[in-house]
C-alpha cells in the first residue's frame, strides 16, 4: 500500500503543533511527498484508520431505531447510494461522511429508483454474467438479430484525470438515460484507484474482451454520412459503433445531441465512447433526455455533485493517503482553503506573476488575512487557524506562500498553515502513481471549506462537484500580465462544457444558449462553454 512520507531533501512546506494546532513551523515536518511502501498492507491493522468507524451500526433493540435510520440515510448519502456492500473493501465508503460536512442538496427519489434500476440491469448483463457472455459472443460473430437483450456503452480514456473523470460522469448519464450497461477501460493507470461502484458487480471491461483495443469498428461520423446520402436504410446497422466526443473534432460530431441521430443509435449494442468532456449540458438539448434529466435532478447544478459521489470511492490504498494527510494537517483546522494552482504556460508566465494572482484574489476577498508588516510578533490572542492546502505542479508556490506567513504574522492574529502534498513538475500521462496522486489531491481539496481553483481546470472542476463548493476561479494567466478582478466567484459548481453544440439540430447556429435552454449559462472561465444552473438562478 502506498503511504504519506516524511522526507529529507525535500522543499519545507508542513507544520509543527501549537495548543493542538498545526501551523506553519520552520522547523516543522517536511514536504509529506507520496512514495510507495511495501509495509502497508490491506489488512485494518496496518492502516491508520480507526477500526471501530469501520463497525457496522448497533443491532441492539436498545439502540433507538429514529436514529439507527438517521445514521443509515447519513451513511447512504441519502439513498443515493445502496446497502450491502462489504465495508471492508472500500473503507471510504463508510469513512468519507465523517470527512465533509452533510451535503445540503439531497437526491430525488426519482434519480434514486433510477439508479436502482440501473443497478439491476448492471447486475443481470455486466461482466461475469450469462447474459454478458453471450452477447459478447454474438457481437464477435456479428450474429445480433432484433433488438439485443443487454446494451453496452465502453467508456475509452482520453487525456488527463480530471478529463477522465467528468467523461465518466457523462457517460454514466447517458447510459441511464439509454438502459445500457456502463463498462470503463482501465487502463494500468487507473488500476486502484477507485471501488466499485455496482453491489456484486464489476464496471471494468474485461481484458480478454475482443473489445478492448478495437478501433477498425465502423464511426459515428461515417454513419452519419450515410444517413445524409440516405444510404443507411440500405444496409443494416452495425453490430459496434465507435464515438469520438473529444474537444478536437469537427461539427458533425456535435449533432449527438438531436433526437434523429439518437433514434440511429438506439439499436446498436455497443458503443465505445472516447470523450474528455463534460457533455451533459448537451444531453438537456435533446427534449426526450430533457424530461428525464428535469425529473431525476430537479437542482440542475447537483447532477455531477450526485453522481460523482455515487460513483467514486477512493480505494483503500488512495483513502490510506487520504486520510491519514488529512487527519495529520486539515482536521484540526478551523478553516480549510483549498488553493489550485495550474500554470498552463510555466515557460512564458513568471512565478511572481502567479504568486501576486493567488495573493490578490485570497487576500482581496478575505481568504486569507493580510500581513502585519510592522510587528514581527504577534500579541493577539485569536488563536484561530486557516489550514491552506496547496495543489500544484510545483513546489515554489507552497513554499513561497508558507514563508510568507511564517516571516510575518497575520493583522488578524489568525494562524495559517500552508501544506502541499506533491510536485510532480509536469503532468505524466498513462503513469498510475502520477494519477494515485492527483486523485487523492483532487479528493483533500473537495473536503475545503472554501475553494480557489484556476480557470479551464478539470481538476478543479472535480474537486468542486465532490465538494458542492462554488470556487473562486483565479483568472488564467498565460504571459507576465496582470488582472483585475484576480479571481470571481462561479454561479455553479458543475462542470463546464468547453465545447458544447454550436448548432441546433435544423443545423441554424446557436447564438445565445440561455433563451433556448434556461438551464444552461456561459461558463465564467470559457466564454464559449456552457454549464448548468438551477432554474431560478440569477
Amino acid at each position: 500500500m502506498l503511504q504519506w512520507k516524511i522526507q529529507s531533501g525535500i522543499n519545507p512546506i508542513g507544520g509543527r503543533t501549537i495548543d493542538g494546532k498545526i501551523v506553519a513551523s520552520e522547523e516543522g515536518h517536511k514536504n509529506a511527498s507520496l512514495t510507495s511502501s511495501t509495509n502497508d498492507s490491506n489488512s485494518h491493522s496496518a492502516n491508520p484508520i480507526d477500526r471501530e468507524k469501520i463497525a457496522s451500526l448497533p443491532t441492539s433493540t436498545n439502540f433507538p431505531s429514529s436514529i439507527l435510520i438517521h445514521n443509515e440515510k447519513g451513511k447512504l448519502l441519502d439513498g443515493l447510494l445502496v446497502s450491502g456492500f462489504d465495508e471492508a473493501s472500500c473503507i471510504s465508503r463508510v469513512q468519507s461522511r465523517s470527512f465533509r460536512k452533510a451535503s445540503p442538496h439531497k437526491p430525488s427519489r426519482y434519480l434514486i429508483s433510477k439508479l436502482r434500476d440501473y443497478e439491476e440491469l448492471h447486475g443481470k448483463c455486466g461482466p461475469n454474467t450469462r447474459a454478458y457472455k453471450k452477447n459478447i459472443k454474438d457481437l464477435q460473430s456479428k450474429k445480433i438479430t432484433g433488438a439485443a437483450m443487454c446494451k453496452y456503452i465502453v467508456w475509452d480514456p482520453s487525456n488527463g484525470l480530471g478529463n477522465q473523470m467528468i467523461s465518466i460522469v457523462s457517460t454514466f448519464l447517458y447510459a441511464i438515460l439509454t438502459e445500457r450497461v456502463l463498462l470503463v477501460r482501465f487502463g494500468r493507470d487507473l488500476n486502484g484507484l477507485f471501488c466499485e461502484p455496482f453491489l456484486n458487480s464489476t464496471w471494468e471491461l474485461p481484458k480478454n474482451t475482443p473489445f478492448w483495443n478495437e478501433r477498425r469498428v465502423e464511426t459515428y461520423q461515417t454513419m452519419l454520412k450515410k444517413d445524409k446520402a440516405n444510404s443507411i436504410s440500405k444496409e443494416p446497422l452495425p453490430s459496434t459503433l465507435f464515438l469520438n466526443l473529444q474537444h478536437t473534432l469537427n461539427d458533425p460530431e456535435k449533432f449527438f445531441h438531436c433526437d434523429h441521430n439518437q433514434d440511429l443509435l438506439r439499436n446498436i449494442p455497443l458503443l465505445i465512447l472516447q470523450s474528455d468532456q463534460y457533455f451533459v449540458p448537451s444531453l438537456f438539448m435533446n427534449p426526450s433526455f430533457n424530461l428525464e434529466i428535469n425529473k431525476m435532478f430537479p437542482e440542475k447544478d447537483t447532477i455531477f455533485h450526485h453522481l460523482a459521489r455515487y460513483l467514486f470511492h477512493p480505494s483503500n490504498e488512495a483513502w490510506g493517503l487520504i486520510s491519514r494527510f488529512y487527519r495529520t494537517y486539515l482536521a484540526e483546522a478551523d478553516e480549510r482553503i483549498g488553493l489550485q494552482i495550474r500554470v498552463f504556460s510555466p515557460n512564458n508566465t513568471p512565478e511572481q506573476a502567479i504568486m501576486d494572482l493567488v495573493l490578490n484574489c485570497t487576500i482581496s476577498n478575505n481568504l486569507l488575512p493580510e500581513l502585519d508588516t510592522k510587528n514581527s510578533v504577534s500579541y493577539t490572542q485569536n488563536k484561530t487557524l486557516k489550514a491552506v492546502l496547496v495543489a500544484s505542479l510545483y513546489p515554489e508556490y507552497g513554499e513561497s506562500l508558507r514563508a510568507m506567513y511564517l516571516n510575518k504574522p497575520s493583522v488578524s492574529g489568525e494562524l495559517i498553515g500552508v501544506f502541499q502534498p506533491s510536485h510532480e513538475e509536469k503532468q505524466k500521462f498513462h503513469d498510475n502513481m502520477h494519477n494515485m496522486k492527483a486523485w487523492t489531491e483532487i479528493y483533500l481539496l473537495s473536503l475545503s471549506d472554501v475553494l480557489v481553483t484556476t480557470s479551464l481546470s478539470t481538476f478543479g472542476y472535480v474537486a468542486q462537484g465532490l465538494g458542492g463548493l462554488k470556487p473562486w476561479l483565479l483568472y488564467k494567466l498565460i504571459s507576465n500580465d496582470t488582472h483585475f478582478p484576480a479571481c470571481e466567484r462561479d454561479f455553479s459548481f458543475e462542470p463546464c462544457n468547453h465545447i458544447p453544440p454550436k448548432h441546433y439540430c435544423n443545423g441554424k447556429t446557436i447564438k445565445d444558449y440561455a433563451s433556448s435552454f434556461p438551464v444552461l449559462r456561459g461558463c465564467i472561465d470559457y466564454s464559449i462553454g456552457v454549464k448548468l444552473v438551477t432554474d431560478s438562478t440569477t
